[in-house]
C-alpha cells in the first residue's frame, strides 16, 4: 500500500518512527514532510498529504501534529479527503468501518510509538462496511462534488 505521511514539527519524531515501521512492513511511504523539528506550518503538510490521497497517488494518508486538530481541519479542506482525528482504538476502527476515512490523523502529544503503531495497524487492516454507511459517505462525496462544480 502507498501511504503518504505528513507532520508538523510536533510530530516529526513519531512520523520518522512510523515511516521506518511501515517500510519494514512492505508499504511504500511518501514522506511529505516536515523534515525536522523546526517550527512548521501544519496546513502545508495536511494539504500535501490530502492531495496525494485525493489524486490516487497514495492509497491512504497519515497526519500527525500535537493535538491532531489543526491537521484534521486542514486535510478536510481537500476535496475527496475524509480525514479522521482519533483518540482511542474504537474511533480508529470506526473511522474506517463507518466513515471510510482515507486519512488518519494522530495526536502526537499523547501517543507512544507503540500505541501509534497499533492504531495504524488497526486502521490499515479495517475495511469500510458499506451498507447504511455508504449512503452517508455518499452524501459527503456529493457535497464535495457540488462545491467543485460551483
Amino acid at each position: 500500500m502507498r501511504i503518504a505521511l505528513g507532520t508538523d514539527h510536533r510530530g516529526y519524531a513519531l512520523k520518522e518512527h512510523l515511516a521506518r515501521y511501515l517500510r519494514e512492513e512492505g508499504h511504500e511511504v511518501l514522506d511529505m514532510g516536515t523534515g525536522g523539528e523546526e517550527p512548521a506550518d501544519y496546513p502545508l503538510y495536511a494539504f500535501s498529504v490530502g492531495e496525494k490521497v485525493a489524486a490516487g497517488v497514495a492509497d491512504r494518508g497519515i497526519l500527525i501534529c500535537g493535538t491532531g486538530i489543526g491537521m484534521s481541519i486542514a486535510a478536510n479542506k481537500v476535496s475527496g479527503v475524509r480525514a479522521a482525528l482519533v483518540y482511542d482504538e474504537e474511533a480508529v476502527r470506526l473511522s474506517r468501518e463507518h466513515n471510510d476515512a482515507n486519512v488518519l490523523v494522530l495526536p502526537g502529544n499523547w501517543l507512544s510509538d507503540k500505541k501509534a503503531i497499533a492504531w495504524v495497524d488497526q486502521w490499515l487492516a479495517a475495511a469500510f462496511e458499506g451498507e447504511r454507511h455508504l449512503r452517508r459517505v455518499g452524501l459527503i462525496d456529493d457535497y464535495d462534488r457540488s462545491r467543485e462544480n460551483g
